[in-house]
């Protein structure tokens, strides 16, 4: 019997501290039923923002930098100092997919848009929106995000 507390301890143990300490995820649905999820760095002050992904030399495939902003805007990127091919996917402020700027062309100065107001940008390694059939109009949720740096 001490060894089955023991055991239930434990186990509601590590369901506490694997809840607590887990990484930011941003998880996009697509229309045909498929998940896609990213553990996220949090890019959500003007420094970290401006640094970005930045002087990195790789990236996990399902890792990648959700930029956040206080309000929708027209949003622009550029990829100096990216040796990183990105996908860009800029998410508007009802959860959905704005547009989705493919295979940025690393160190480029010229400026990304999609020409629609976003308060979101996930960015990912190139060609991962194409490979994973992620479109405009999919829905995205976030998980694990300090509650007040996503505004409902």
């Amino acid at each position: 019997m001490r060894r089955w507390y023991l055991a239930t301890a434990l186990f509601a143990l590590m369901s506490i501290t694997s809840s607590c300490g887990a990484e930011p995820r941003v998880i996009i649905s697509t229309r045909e039923g498929r998940e896609a999820a990213f553990q996220v760095e949090v890019a959500d002050t003007p420094t970290k923002r401006e640094l970005g992904l930045q002087y990195r030399k790789e990236l996990a495939a399902d890792r990648g930098m959700i930029f956040l902003f206080p309000a929708p805007s027209l949003q622009s990127f550029w990829m100096k100092n990216t040796p990183l091919p990105l996908d860009m996917i800029f998410i508007g402020s009802d959860r959905k997919i704005a547009g989705i700027v493919e295979q940025t062309v690393p160190f480029s100065l010229e400026p990304r848009s999609v020409g629609a107001p976003s308060q979101f940008v996930l960015e990912i390694n190139g060609g991962l929106s194409k490979r994973l059939g992620i479109r405009a109009g999919d829905a995205v949720r976030f998980e694990g995000l300090p509650p007040d740096s996503v505004k409902e």
